[in-house]
């Protein structure tokens, strides 16, 4: 991890030398989001709630889903680039250093400025939860950190797993925006309201159901099956195929050529 965050130490040094476009670029990412904000809370002029499920809910569920995508926007963009890696050749030289080869992926390339929308997220968390008016306990503590790392986990997974797939398409896949643009905008909401397909597809495949609803109902305190408190500790087995899923692709690499 040295190797990491000595990188992370040089894309903010990079970015430190052009900080008029760095501090524009930063201000208008934390805007850029606003507008699904603007969206839902437009949704819920019109209706009262989605299923049970009320304005600030939808917001805490959808904040939890967001600062997940939005850690690995900024700290894991090297994997959703991974396929320009291949193609330019530079998976070659990564393969001749004496270094993991996924922490010299992750370190190529880091989207500081994207860091606010992480801010903007814990930011409508907070709001989010002071509204609820919830009764917050260690466990549930514990629980909210787990849906953010299980968010953080599942995206992850989606990356690692469309690159381990990108040694035999080469170029990137739509299927991964599918997954996670397009599951990213179905997991904003808990996946109950959705078609029962829907719900089981995102809670044994993509398993998006193990942060943003089972141990969502548990925080909320509409169930008490302290299970559905650690249904996102299911997210480490996404990894852990898309861990060996990558391993095994990367051992089938030859070279990109000349």
């Amino acid at each position: 991890m040295d190797l990491y965050f000595k990188a992370l130490g040089m894309h903010i040094k990079t970015s430190c030398e052009y900080k008029l476009s760095s501090i524009i670029n930063f201000i208008a990412q934390f805007f850029v989001m606003f507008s699904d904000y603007f969206i839902i809370i437009a949704l819920f002029s019109k209706f009262g709630n989605i299923k049970g499920f009320t304005l600030y809910e939808i917001l805490l569920c959808y904040s939890i889903i967001q600062l997940g995508y939005s850690i690995n926007d900024v700290f894991f963009k090297g994997l959703d680039d991974f396929s320009d890696i291949i193609i330019n050749g530079m998976f070659d030289r990564l393969l001749v250093r004496p270094r993991s080869l996924l922490i010299q992926i992750l370190a190529s390339k880091v989207s500081l400025v994207r860091t606010s929308r992480i801010i903007q997220c814990i930011g409508i968390m907070i709001y989010s939860i002071i509204n609820l008016d919830l009764e917050l306990n260690l466990i549930k503590v514990i629980v909210l950190l787990l849906m953010i790392i299980g968010s953080v986990v599942i995206f992850f997974s989606i990356l690692l797993l469309m690159s381990g797939l990108s040694f035999f398409t080469v170029q990137g896949l739509e299927i991964k925006s599918l997954f996670t643009y397009g599951g990213k905008q179905i997991a904003q909401y808990p996946i109950a309201i959705f078609k029962k397909y829907i719900v089981l597809f995102f809670t044994f495949v993509i398993p998006y159901g193990l942060v943003n609803y089972y141990p969502y109902l548990y925080f909320l305190g509409r169930n008490d099956n302290v299970f559905y408190a650690f249904a996102p500790l299911g997210t480490l087995i996404f990894l852990g195929i898309s861990l060996v899923v990558f391993k095994l692709s990367s051992n089938k690499y030859v070279s990109t050529g000349s």
